[in-house]
């Protein structure tokens, strides 16, 4: 069922919408779906022809309980309580639920080559500070100072320059510094912008081990399926620039003991990196002090021509393969009705 295309009614007829009567469990669906598909905006009423579908039968596949039902509820409103400027539980139940990767993935496909994304998470702010590249990001003195020295080029291997980079982490205790009741100003991320070069640099620190906020609808959750609520070490990155694909991405350190089990499902194999130490050259260069970590990568970045052709591909293969009689407008798709 839920790849049949739904019955498509004239909108705004002046007979006006369907009369809603006599509704049962077969025929709620396509009654719905009618009632919906009123709108001009094409792609809203094909996003909510397939929502609904989906619901529906996912509600008759399982045989919902009102009990159940009322339990979901209920926990959609507790995400809703929870959440504030500083944590999103929404974003945190896409995250445990495969959702925000398989969105990525859909939406910025790499070409051969291209850094692959990863997930954005709850605590990303937009208050970080502009520093020059060699600043330090973090305040947090218990923490193992790493330098990161980083490139950002194209699929060529040509340097980008002017790449904004937006960079965060925890501190050593493994919370971000919205986390803390006592935060007046940001720690442990910053925004930064590659240099000439494509070149970005900073101090931070060794990243560690850490367990999602589980106080709240989605930790409860996480107990009921008996999964852990922990994420291995990692720094987040977002690069921007104008005519190239954002990348959200990060880094994870090789052999944490959460890095086959990521929580959020964050982790990917060309993302997974060894540290070094910082010898003495390295230290003289760049002013730090010799021994400490070291994180050196290359970032690559696709143009938005790229993705978006790449992207257009992929859909068009996916939509032919379920059978769905789709065209593409903007680069989604919506039903061909020419």
């Amino acid at each position: 069922m839920s790849g049949e295309q739904p019955e498509r009614t004239t909108s705004r007829t002046g007979s006006g919408p369907p009369a809603l009567l006599d509704l049962t469990i077969d025929n709620i669906t396509p009654n719905t779906i009618r009632i919906n598909s009123q709108s001009d905006n094409a792609r809203l009423t094909y996003l909510m022809a397939r929502l609904v579908t989906h619901l529906h039968d996912f509600a008759r596949e399982t045989r919902l309980s009102t009990a159940e039902w009322t339990a979901a509820i209920n926990f959609l409103i507790g995400c809703g309580q929870i959440s504030s400027d500083v944590r999103n539980e929404f974003i945190l139940l896409s995250d445990v639920l495969g959702l925000s990767l398989l969105v990525d993935n859909i939406n910025h496909p790499k070409p051969p080559g291209g850094t692959e994304g990863s997930v954005l998470g709850p605590f990303h702010t937009h208050d970080a500070p502009v520093l020059p590249n060699g600043s330090s990001m973090t305040s947090d003195p218990a923490g193992e100072p790493m330098l990161a020295v980083c490139t950002v080029k194209d699929t060529h291997g040509r340097a980008i320059p002017g790449v904004t980079v937006d960079i965060w982490e925890t501190d050593s205790s493994g919370h971000y510094d919205v986390q803390h009741a006592d935060r007046d100003a940001p720690s442990e991320r910053c925004v930064m912008v590659s240099d000439e070069q494509g070149r970005f640099w900073f101090r931070g620190l060794k990243p560690v081990s850490y367990p999602i906020p589980h106080d709240g609808p989605v930790g409860k959750l996480l107990q009921l399926l008996n999964r852990h609520c922990w994420r291995p070490a990692h720094v987040h990155f977002m690069f921007g620039k104008d005519g190239w694909d954002r990348l959200i991405t990060a880094l994870y350190l090789r052999g944490d003991p959460y890095e086959t089990s990521d929580a959020v499902f964050g982790v990917k194999k060309s993302l997974v990196i060894d540290l070094d130490k910082v010898d003495k050259e390295t230290a003289k260069e760049y002013g730090v002090e010799e021994g400490i970590w070291l994180l050196k990568h290359d970032f690559v970045l696709t143009t938005q021509e790229e993705t978006e052709k790449l992207r257009d591909q992929l859909a068009t293969e996916a939509l032919q393969k379920l059978g769905l009689n789709l065209k593409l407008v903007d680069h989604l798709p919506v039903p061909d009705l020419d």
